[in-house]
């Protein structure tokens, strides 16, 4: 998904989980989603990941910025478990 190498089946998850929450944040944009059951599933997914990074990352006016910064940090993890064989 984000480059190559040889993906391990942890780094397969986490690259899968950066999917998940890319579909929710893009979710987040139409208001008729905002309240179905599947949008739901996803913030009991994703929102407690995110939590973490929106106490260190407060909004910015309207702008939540945590999901980039969580993606970015998810990135160089899958890189790092990609680098180890993992």
């Amino acid at each position: 998904m984000l480059g190559g190498g040889d993906y391990g089946p942890l780094s397969m998850l986490v690259e899968l989980y950066i999917l998940v929450i890319f579909v929710y944040v893009l979710s987040s944009w139409i208001p008729e989603w905002r309240y179905q059951g599947w949008r739901r599933t996803l913030g009991t997914i994703c929102d407690p990941f995110l939590s973490m990074f929106r106490r260190v990352v407060p909004p910015l006016g309207m702008m939540d910025l945590s999901p980039m910064i969580a993606i970015l940090f998810l990135v160089v993890f899958a890189q790092i478990l990609r680098s180890v064989g993992l």
